[in-house]
C-alpha cells in the first residue's frame, strides 16, 4: 500500500504548498449517514494541546558501509527540494531504505521513485514519505508524537521512519504476505516502539486510540469514519482521497482542534493504490 510513481507536481513546481497556503474544500469527507461533523473553514491560530512528551526510542543507527552516503545524498536532494523538517530528514538519513526492497532493486533504493515490493504494491517515493510525515508533525498539538497509526504497512519502510519520530507506532496491513515480509525486514532493527498488525486498516485500531497522528498509504472516495473517531484532539490525519472534481487523488489533511471540531484542507495531487476493506491471505507462505 503505497504511492504509485507519477509525474504529478504541485502548481508552483516547488516543494508542495505549506498548510497555511492550502485552501479548505467544501467536499464531504466521510461516508453518508455518519455523525461526524466537519467544519469547512480556515482554521484559527493553531491551539496548543498538552500532550505528554516522553523519551522517544533510540533511532535506527546503520552500520558502516550500508549505503549511508547514498542516503545522505537522498536527504540533501529532499532538503534542496524544500523539505524543512530536519528531524524527518535526520531519521531518513539513518533508515536503510535499500533493505526494504528486493536485491535486484537496491541500486535504485535512494532515487526519488516508487519501487515494486510485490503483491501489486509499491514503496513510496522518499519525497512522498518526507512530505506526509512533515505534514503530520505540523499538527495543532505540536510536532511531538506520542501515538501514531499507519494504515498500510507495505514493506515497513515508512513505519521504520515513523518509529524514529514517535513514542509509539502501530502499523496495519491487510495483505498477510506483505505483513509477514515487513515483520521479517523490521525484525533486525529491534524497534521496541513499533507494532505491526495484520488487519483491516479501514477500521483503524481502537484498542490504542486516540492517536496524535494517522497516516494512510492508500486512498478511497471518503475517509473511513473510524479514522476520524480515533483521532485525538490536537491530532492530524494525512491521507490520499479521491477528488471528484479533479478526477484524481489529492492529499487531504484533517485536523481535530482542541474544541473537538474538525477542519480539512486539500493539498497537491497524488497517486496511491486504492483503499480496500477486509483482510487477505494473498501472498501468505
Amino acid at each position: 500500500m503505497a504511492d504509485e510513481d507519477d509525474d504529478s507536481r504541485p502548481p508552483s513546481g516547488r516543494w508542495p504548498l505549506r498548510l497555511e497556503r492550502a485552501r479548505p474544500s467544501p467536499r464531504r469527507l466521510v461516508s453518508p449517514g455518519t455523525d461526524s461533523v466537519i467544519r469547512h473553514e480556515q482554521a484559527p491560530a493553531t491551539p496548543r494541546v498538552a500532550f505528554p512528551v516522553r523519551r522517544v526510542a533510540e533511532p535506527v543507527r546503520p552500520a558502516p558501509g550500508d549505503g549511508a552516503p547514498l542516503r545522505q545524498h537522498m536527504v540533501d536532494r529532499l532538503r534542496q527540494a524544500g523539505c524543512r523538517d530536519e528531524a524527518v530528514l535526520a531519521v531518513m538519513a539513518r533508515v536503510p531504505r535499500h533493505l526494504f526492497v528486493d536485491a535486484a532493486l537496491q541500486g535504485q533504493a535512494y532515487e526519488d521513485t516508487s519501487l515494486p515490493i510485490g503483491l501489486g504494491q509499491t514503496i513510496s517515493k522518499p519525497s512522498v514519505v518526507a512530505r506526509m510525515i512533515e505534514l503530520l508533525r505540523e499538527r495543532p498539538g505540536g510536532p511531538a508524537l506520542c501515538r501514531v497509526l499507519e494504515i498500510g504497512s507495505g514493506c515497513g519502510y515508512q513505519a521504520a521512519v515513523l518509529a524514529g519520530l514517535a513514542e509509539r507506532v502501530i502499523s496495519i496491513e491487510r495483505l498477510r504476505g506483505l505483513h509477514e515480509r515487513a515483520l521479517a525486514r523490521l525484525a533486525p532493527m529491534a524497534l521496541a516502539n513499533l507494532q505491526l498488525v495484520y488487519g483491516d486498516g479501514r477500521l483503524g485500531h481502537a484498542p490504542a486510540a486516540p492517536f496524535d497522528a494517522i497516516i494512510a498509504a492508500a486512498g478511497g472516495h471518503a475517509l473511513p469514519p473510524a479514522w476520524l473517531e480515533q483521532l485525538a484532539r490536537g491530532g492530524r490525519l494525512v491521507a490520499p482521497v479521491h477528488d471528484a472534481a479533479l478526477k484524481s487523488q489529492v492529499l487531504m489533511v484533517v485536523d481535530r482542534l482542541a474544541d473537538g471540531s474538525i477542519v480539512q484542507r486539500i493539498h497537491e495531487p497524488v497517486r496511491f493504490v486504492p483503499l480496500e476493506s477486509g483482510i487477505s491471505e494473498f501472498g501468505h507462505s
